[in-house]
């Protein structure tokens, strides 16, 4: 089932990952790169698929288990913060569906678009923000990522367009930005994230209308968590092959619990974009291990057997990790230096949101236009006495 393709006898040293874990140590004997037999994925109007074979190097398993224990420590983290009331408001936290995020930026580029629903802590990440201006964010602090005025709901950073409250919106959105990368001729696209529970919007058929027409570089992506809030798939959906549900747009059903599955058909949507072929539709069959939102329990329309099941037969990091384990690419040491150094970064990252000040009343209203123009908002300022009206 897995080959190793590369000698025991080869020597490296521990990747500098993500510039966190720095080790002198010498770490002999790994083997730095090996094949892996993965998951076929379903197919809609095409003639090939992504590959079930695929290649992954001992950096780059490092690199997407650091990334993945992030964002899981990151919204672990925020649980906590919510249930101490530091945290407010909504938040929709994404532990389960890491190997989503990390796959996905494995088989696109950072110059490449994405734009996503309210559940946006982990793209925020791998979009190139820190944890520390996300966890500020959360906690509505001056040195937030959207400067403490989003939220859990609305962060943002270069190429990544949040991060968006009303359900199924982002995804014509992210059509226009896709419109634009065809009329620069940049060759970069736009992929377009939502759940479940908007794959019934018709505004995203609308918007697929568009896109085939069009033939823009888009890939719509539908992660599939099995429940749209308190509902399952089979009770709000009459077809659950979201994959197909874009008709005349090929389609890709894929495991969205393994990061190698996720990042193969993420690169073959990709190539199909780039190529002009027009968009592409993909379904991440994955999973949420909070409930829909931090108000949800998450345990009253499904049992926590089935949440245990899922976490011990399908969560993304112990794949990974066995994985790599399995095939002599790292160590349980090397893999527990991440761990700490993860947890190390996380915990200063809260001590900063929690000690950061807020920010100030007179900042209230900018950023409302691009270049903030004089403006006076009615009623924003307690100090400014309304006249009455007789």
């Amino acid at each position: 089932m897995i080959a190793c393709l590369a000698s025991s006898a080869n020597i490296c040293t521990i990747c500098n990952v993500a510039a966190a874990v720095v080790s002198a140590r010498t770490y002999a004997d790994f083997t730095t790169e090996a094949t892996f037999e993965i998951k076929k994925c379903d197919i809609h109007k095409l003639d090939e698929a992504p590959a079930t074979q695929v290649v992954m190097t001992r950096e780059e398993g490092l690199q997407y288990y650091r990334t993945m224990q992030t964002i899981r420590r990151m919204e672990l983290k925020a649980d906590q913060l919510y249930k101490q009331k530091i945290i407010r408001g909504f938040c929709h936290l994404y532990d389960g569906q890491e190997a989503c995020a990390v796959g996905i930026e494995a088989g696109i580029n950072l110059t490449d678009h994405l734009i996503t629903a309210y559940r946006a802590h982990g793209y925020t990440y791998t979009r190139g923000g820190t944890v520390k201006e996300i966890m500020a964010e959360l906690t509505g602090r001056r040195g937030g990522i959207a400067k403490g005025k989003g939220g859990s709901m609305h962060m943002y950073t270069k190429h990544f367009y949040g991060g968006n409250g009303i359900v199924g919106a982002q995804v014509p959105l992210g059509a226009g930005v896709a419109l634009a990368c065809k009329y620069l001729g940049n060759n970069e696209l736009c992929v377009s994230l939502y759940g479940d529970g908007a794959a019934n919007q018709g505004q995203i058929f609308e918007t697929y209308n568009m896109a085939a027409l069009w033939k823009l570089p888009a890939i719509f992506i539908c992660e599939n968590n099995r429940y749209g809030m308190g509902t399952s798939v089979e009770r709000a959906a009459a077809s659950t092959d979201y994959y197909k549900r874009g008709d005349f747009i090929p389609g890709l059903r894929v495991d969205g619990m393994d990061v190698l599955c996720v990042r193969e058909a993420t690169k073959f949507a990709a190539d199909h974009c780039r190529s002009g072929k027009g968009p592409m539709l993909m379904e991440l069959q994955t999973y949420r291990y909070h409930g829909h939102s931090m108000s949800d329990p998450g345990v009253s329309y499904r049992t926590r057997e089935e949440i245990q099941e899922v976490r011990g037969k399908s969560d993304p990091i112990s794949m990974l990790k066995d994985r790599m384990l399995s095939n002599n690419m790292a160590s349980i040491e090397e893999l527990k230096e991440i761990d700490v150094a993860v947890r190390k970064e996380i915990e200063d990252a809260a001590q900063f949101a929690t000690t950061d000040p807020e920010p100030p009343l007179e900042e209230l209203c900018n950023h409302i236009f691009y270049n903030n123009p004089a403006l006076e908002v009615r009623g924003t300022n307690p100090w400014t006495k309304l006249k009455s009206v007789s």
